[in-house]
């Protein structure tokens, strides 16, 4: 349930009410809004409860909530969340693009890579240090080593970095180095990782899990917020269906079913949902026209060299393409692409 305060509450009136939500074993989480405050209840409630906190003074009312995924639902807030990144900002009017390399291979790769994305017009740098994969003979990342690359490709062109954290050991290892944390598929309901993902002041991007439904993803996010960290993302990837000339099904119909139900912004990953690279380019632009807050895409400077996910990277010639076309589409549903910051 939610508590709704009245507009003249101040902080002692609010500290009140999150206090004898403590007494009771439960917890409070604060959405402040332009007009008035609202706190949700975390915990095990009671038909009491409801009751109990209306006798409070300056609580205006308290509503259940339907929803099993409470911190993350409209219901709790309903303004968009907005994430800043440095200057950059997630889940406004602006369209963010995050491209880069699946894995870091070496300096010169991912170096070229940085200042190639963002002379397209890329504000979010990509690259994965710690990489996971279905075969264990697969390349597996560089670890540690790749991280000190990403650092030093974000000091060199001053674009944001996200990257991969596989398990709660190295979360805060991960977040030294990156500006966000991207939780995979796989570990979409590995909940000790979200919930240490949590624990940190990070922005994270949850990706969508390959069979999760809306409901198990959006619950997924909810182990991240009830940690107290608000600054969660959420990115549709694709899913696992029938079809097998695509690597996965691109559900671009859950981008505006998730903008309804939840407040998150919700970024779209074309390059993990088709598998094809051919394909990256039509379907982020239909992530841009159903709603999607940003695009992170798969760019190598060689694709058919690539020691991950070659088939589904653009090169440096189509990703200049995408971002103009991208721009008209954006321009279509009234919004706009954000533009890379300008480094001396």
């Amino acid at each position: 349930m939610i508590v709704i305060m009245k507009s003249e509450a101040g902080t002692r009136e609010i500290d009140a009410v999150l206090q004898r939500l403590n007494e009771m074993g439960l917890s409070g989480h604060l959405s402040r809004g332009v007009e008035r405050t609202i706190i949700g209840v975390v915990g095990q409630t009671f038909p009491e409860l409801k009751e109990m906190l209306n006798a409070l003074e300056y609580v205006e009312d308290v509503v259940p909530i339907s929803k099993p995924f409470k911190l993350a639902s409209r219901e709790f807030q309903p303004e968009d969340t907005i994430i800043q990144v440095g200057n950059v900002r997630i889940g406004g009017p602006e369209i963010v693009v995050m491209a880069g390399p699946c894995a870091i291979e070496s300096e010169d790769q991912l170096m070229d890579t940085a200042r190639a994305v963002k002379a397209a017009g890329a504000t979010i740098l990509r690259a994965g240090a710690f990489k996971p994969s279905t075969s264990p003979y697969n390349f597996r990342g560089l670890g540690k080593e790749g991280l000190e690359l990403l650092a030093e490709a974000r000091k060199q062109t001053g674009l944001p970095v996200i990257t991969e954290v596989l398990t709660p050991a190295d979360v805060e290892l991960v977040a030294q180095y990156a500006d966000i944390l991207q939780i995979g598929t796989r570990n979409m309901q590995n909940f000790v990782l979200l919930e240490e993902a949590g624990r940190t002041n990070k922005p994270v991007m949850l990706k969508r899990g390959m069979s999760a439904t809306l409901q198990e993803w959006l619950l997924s996010a909810e182990y991240i917020l009830a940690r107290g960290n608000g600054q969660v993302m959420l990115c549709e990837r694709g899913i696992r269906t029938f079809e097998t000339y695509t690597r996965n099904t691109m559900d671009v119909a859950a981008i505006p079913a998730i903008a309804k139900l939840s407040h998150l912004p919700i970024i779209a990953d074309p390059s993990h949902a088709a598998g094809r690279w051919s394909l990256v380019s039509p379907l982020a632009l239909a992530s841009i026209a159903a709603g999607a807050d940003g695009l992170i895409i798969e760019v190598h400077p060689s694709p058919d060299h690539a020691l991950k996910d070659g088939a589904q990277s653009l090169n440096f010639e189509n990703f200049g393409r995408l971002l103009p076309q991208a721009e008209s589409v954006a321009a279509a549903v009234g919004r706009r692409l954000a533009k890379p910051t300008v480094t001396i």
